[in-house]
C-alpha cells in the first residue's frame, strides 16, 4: 500500500474557491483518487454537490518515505564536506 495526498478543489458559488486535502492508503493512483472523492462528496451538502459538478480539480502527489537519508551522508563524505 502506497499513501497518497489528494487535493479536491471546486467554485462555491458563496465562498469562492473551496477545496480539501486529503491523506488516503491505497494500492494505486486511481484507486487514491476514487476513495479521497468519495469521501469528500460525502461531506458536502446538496448545492454544494451541485457547484461541485461543474467543475472539479483533482490533483493526486504519491507520498514518499525518507530512506533516501543514507544515501546523502555518503555523498558528502566522498566530496569532502563536513
Amino acid at each position: 500500500m502506497n499513501t497518497y495526498n489528494v487535493t479536491l478543489k471546486y467554485e462555491d458559488r458563496k465562498t469562492g474557491p473551496e477545496g480539501r486535502t486529503i491523506k488516503i492508503d491505497a494500492s494505486s493512483i486511481g484507486g487514491a483518487i476514487g476513495k479521497a472523492t468519495r469521501e469528500f462528496v460525502k461531506s458536502l451538502d446538496r448545492k454544494q454537490r451541485f457547484d461541485m459538478n461543474k467543475g472539479l480539480k483533482i490533483e493526486a502527489v504519491r507520498v514518499t518515505t525518507d530512506k533516501t537519508e543514507a544515501p546523502k551522508e555518503a555523498s558528502r563524505e566522498a566530496t569532502g564536506e563536513p
